[in-house]
């Protein structure tokens, strides 16, 4: 789920960052009309994600080039795979090579990552959410990434929702005061959440009237004994400190969504190669 109007525009940043004045390498090496036929494989098993925009840079280098899709976002392809086939100008699809496979590289990972925590939760009601700790520019197609892999989305943007935050409550006084603060100017089809890291809090947001209670860095029992006192009025997101060692028994506390970064900050890239065909 992106954009395309946006992603085109990210792309001649992407080009510009790589290639400067001219890709030298290419210019004095190989001649102008000299031919080429290349594939984008997989080297190890992943979920395909960003392959579509890989594809893209191709095009928006070269549109003489005919590149082919083979496979969609979402799938799992085993080593070997042919993602992304390429044919014309040598010189175009070199120079486009490293962005398109940077790009693929990064959102695959981030969608393989996706996926294990996925697992891990398989059987519970608690379904993965992501954060705002993205890369700076990519956040767009990183966040199609974690739905590649399985995962949902959190705020796209600061004006996606209102997350009252410690900080926020520290500036009004209180979480009843920053909630009705909020709810005089809300529209009245967004969703507020509050962040809440003691069990006290848990009950001054609930009668507050809040849409979702997020449990910061909450220990397991004090995330149960919250999701008891909730009693499914509102959804509860849990947060802080997940990883893939930890997330099952959290998901076994009985929230509704479980955040982490550690699916867009952490996921290692995946190996992807392009060769000639």
């Amino acid at each position: 789920m992106y954009d395309q109007y946006a992603t085109e525009k990210l792309i001649d940043l992407w080009l510009t960052e790589d290639i400067g004045g001219c890709d030298l390498t290419a210019q004095t090496m190989i001649e102008p009309d000299e031919q080429g036929h290349f594939v984008m494989n997989a080297r190890e098993s992943l979920i395909v994600a960003g392959i579509g925009v890989a594809a893209r840079v191709f095009r928006k280098y070269d549109p003489t080039l005919d590149v082919q899709v083979h496979f969609a976002d979402g799938v799992r392809v085993e080593p070997g795979a042919v993602l992304i086939t390429v044919k014309g100008n040598a010189r175009s699809v070199l120079t486009a090579e490293r962005t398109a496979l940077n790009l693929a590289q990064r959102l695959s990972g981030i969608a393989n990552e996706t996926a294990k925590y996925v697992e891990e939760i398989r059987g519970t009601k608690a379904q993965l959410i992501d954060s705002r700790k993205t890369t700076p520019g990519l956040r767009m197609l990183e966040k199609h990434a974690v739905l590649c892999g399985g995962g949902l989305n959190h705020r796209l943007a600061l004006d996606n929702g209102v997350m009252i935050k410690d900080n926020h409550i520290a500036v009004c006084g209180s979480i009843k005061e920053a909630v009705m603060r909020v709810r005089r100017k809300l529209p009245v089809l967004t969703k507020l959440e509050v962040e809440c890291d003691r069990v006290d809090q848990v009950r001054e947001a609930l009668a507050a009237g809040v849409d979702v209670i997020m449990l910061d860095n909450m220990s397991l029992e004090d995330m149960r004994e919250a999701v008891g006192i909730i009693d499914g009025r509102v959804k509860v997101e849990a947060s802080g400190g997940i990883r893939l060692s930890n997330i099952r028994p959290v998901a076994e506390t009985g929230v509704d969504y479980i955040s982490t970064s550690k699916i867009t900050q952490s996921a290692p890239a995946v190996d992807i190669g392009l060769d000639e065909a």
